[in-house]
């Protein structure tokens, strides 16, 4: 039998204004391919916070890594939220290989 009562949560993009709505009642973020951060995946924020996102780039030398590129083909580093009370980032970590003689 369903629940009676559904949690919905509304989303939206602090940097294009896409807006979305999930009916997840555990907690979590919605995230979406943001045309303004240049396609990477980026947090979506509850409907009516005020809320700002930064792109922040890597400044180190990427060498072999494989990093995560926006659109630009740019490496990318984070994305940061920034609200009043608070800040969170989403951090795009390298991507770890291996090889090996079988």
């Amino acid at each position: 039998m369903p629940p009676l009562i559904s949690a919905f949560t509304d989303w939206r993009c602090p940097a294009c204004g896409k807006t979305d709505r999930t009916a997840e009642s555990r907690p979590h973020t919605r995230f979406h391919p943001c045309p303004r951060m240049h396609g990477l995946s980026t947090p979506m924020v509850r409907a009516g916070t005020a809320a700002k996102l930064v792109l922040n780039e890597r400044q180190d030398y990427v060498g072999k890594e494989l990093v995560r590129l926006d659109d630009r083909g740019r490496p990318a580093m984070s994305i940061s939220t920034i609200r009043d009370d608070g800040q969170d980032a989403v951090v795009f970590a390298p991507t770890a290989s291996a090889a090996g003689d079988l």
